[in-house]
């Protein structure tokens, strides 16, 4: 992931310029290019597939955009772009922006946004922490497949790791599962995913 030394810009400007170009965010006004890799994108399509999957199975009435902008809650110039979102789709009626861009404002259009980790492995482990949380996303998945996170995070010996952060009043609830372990979401009790099942094939 590289930062390029542009003027700061609003989420609107950003919208505006980049909202149709997926591999940019912003944060705190400047342009962040998220450089993803061929594994990365393998993973995120993985994971879209099996949920997508079992949203059908049990015939929620969910949809995965194929490409969505969150504005966190604040005045802070940010939008993030995450790798997988799970929006509720009767709830998007009330989002202010969605006929027009893809863009959403409201927690509680969000049931659930995965985040692939990539070498900017802070943001996905503090930041959006903390963002996702005060927007009200009540469950946030990071899939860390290469094992690139601290060890505060991930444990020691790092190993690859895919941590449920489940919202608990206002702070998320942290629960790590390692290859070999069925993954355990409140939104989707009965999927059946381990991490060894969407890990990019060598």
């Amino acid at each position: 992931m590289s930062y390029t030394p542009l003027r700061l810009l609003t989420v609107e400007e950003f919208v505006q310029q980049y909202g149709d170009q997926i591999r940019y965010e912003l944060a705190n006004g400047e342009l962040i290019d998220m450089e993803p890799t061929g594994p990365h994108e393998a993973v995120a399509g993985k994971v879209a597939s099996r949920i997508s999957l079992e949203i059908d199975r049990q015939n929620l009435p969910f949809v995965i955009p194929k490409s969505c902008i969150l504005r966190p809650s604040g005045d802070e110039a940010t939008a993030r772009r995450p790798d997988v979102i799970v929006l509720d789709e009767a709830a998007l009626i009330d989002e202010p922006y969605w006929q027009q861009e893809p863009v959403i404002v409201q927690g509680r259009s969000i049931k659930l946004v995965v985040e692939v980790v990539s070498t900017n492995w802070e943001n996905d482990y503090a930041r959006k922490v903390e963002e996702y949380a005060l927007m009200g996303i009540s469950e946030y998945w990071i899939i860390d497949f290469r094992g690139l996170g601290g060890i505060r995070f991930i444990g020691d010996p790092k190993q690859p790791t895919i941590t449920v952060n489940r919202r608990v009043g206002r702070l998320y609830e942290q629960q790590l599962f390692r290859l070999g372990e069925n993954l355990n979401s409140s939104l989707f009790p009965e999927l059946k995913l381990k991490l060894d099942d969407v890990m990019p094939r060598q």
